[in-house]
C-alpha cells in the first residue's frame, strides 16, 4: 500500500492501493476497504483515485459521497 500523504494533516486515511477498476483504502483505525467501480460507481472510483494520487480529501469524500458503499471490509 501506499501511504496517503495527508496534506492538511486531519485526514481518516493512513493509505492507499489504486488498481484498474478499485481503490483499498486504510483508515487510521486499521480497517481497509475495497471500493470497485461496481460497488461505488466508475466515476467514483475515478475521483477516488485521483485524490489518493493528491494527498488531500479522500476521507471527506468517502464520508460525504461513498459512505459504505464499499465491496467488502479486508480485515
Amino acid at each position: 500500500m501506499h501511504r496517503y500523504r495527508n496534506t492538511s494533516g486531519e485526514s481518516g486515511v493512513v493509505a492507499y492501493d489504486i488498481d484498474k477498476d478499485s481503490i483499498t483504502i486504510q483508515f487510521s483505525g486499521g480497517d481497509r476497504y475495497l471500493y470497485t467501480e461496481r460497488s461505488a460507481g466508475a466515476e467514483n472510483i475515478a475521483r477516488m483515485q485521483e485524490l489518493a494520487r493528491e494527498g488531500r480529501g479522500l476521507s471527506t469524500f468517502v464520508s460525504q459521497h461513498i459512505r459504505s458503499r464499499y465491496a467488502r471490509k479486508l480485515n
